[in-house]
């Protein structure tokens, strides 16, 4: 109750009497309260989801009268270098040229998440689904993984994001279904980096799709095995609960990301 007060610029007896309103409007309780604080019923998390969509949308309606969407203020985001580099920032080329200024944290998904929690954040494109309380998550798109190289023969010299081959070891598993038979020859934890050794010829690894569709397409990279059900994952777009001032953003992202 008292972020939820903070974050609507109101008293927290303010938020807790209109929530004993909204609860004796529908004729059911929508927390369940504790010594430790409140927790949703399967009522209040229903309701959430049908007011999601309206309420974003009059919050679009509210910022357009006030003059053109987000304009004078500085955007926050979080996200993976390689997918804010490859699809996130491009997609707000209109947002920045509307008047909002944007400030990009790169890094990985829980310590992003744990910034957006606290307010140094207002939006994180995350590869793990968010459990923290007060944040919301939708699907944003999903990520295809292939196995590349320069050349179109089995892998004999592995590249990896990590030590234990993380990425590698999921598609071999997904695929293969066995785990990789060797460890990497070359590990470094940047994606394009492992693109760009993987052109070279170095090696072969593991990597999105989105990654490397020109690599692919101009034949600098082959998939070297061809999968009919390869493995991916999905990646979200991560707010507070209440934040209703990212509707366009969060609008020109979902609609970038059908094509991706």
């Amino acid at each position: 109750m008292t972020r939820a007060a903070e974050t609507l610029g109101l008293s927290q007896p303010t938020v807790t009497g209109q929530l004993r309103s909204l609860e004796t409007r529908i004729g059911q309780p929508l927390f369940v309260r504790g010594a430790r604080g409140v927790t949703p019923t399967a009522a209040a998390d229903d309701l959430a989801r049908r007011l999601d969509g309206p309420m974003d949308a009059l919050a679009a309606v509210a910022a357009g009268l006030a003059g053109p969407p987000s304009a004078g203020r500085t955007l926050h985001l979080g996200g993976p270098a390689e997918f804010m580099s490859a699809r996130v920032l491009p997609a707000l080329a209109g947002v920045i040229a509307g008047g909002t200024d944007v400030r990009v944290r790169l890094g990985l998904a829980d310590d992003l998440l744990a910034e957006l929690s606290e307010g140094r954040l207002d939006l994180v494109v995350s590869a793990i689904r968010p459990r923290r309380a007060g944040l919301r998550a939708e699907p944003l798109c999903d990520e295809e993984f292939v196995l590349v190289g320069s050349v179109e023969r089995a892998p004999d010299r592995l590249l990896a994001y990590a030590e234990d081959l993380p990425i590698v070891r999921r598609w071999w598993r997904h695929v293969l279904k066995t785990a990789p038979p060797r460890r990497a020859v070359l590990v470094v934890p940047d994606l394009r980096a492992l693109r760009a050794a993987a052109v070279a010829g170095i090696g072969a690894t593991v990597l999105p799709r989105y990654l490397v569709e020109e690599e692919l397409r101009t034949g600098a990279l082959v998939d070297l095995m061809p999968a009919e059900d390869p493995p991916i994952n999905t990646l979200y777009l991560a707010t507070r609960a209440g934040a209703r001032d990212l509707a366009e953003v969060r609008a020109v992202l979902l609609a970038a990301a059908r094509d991706w």
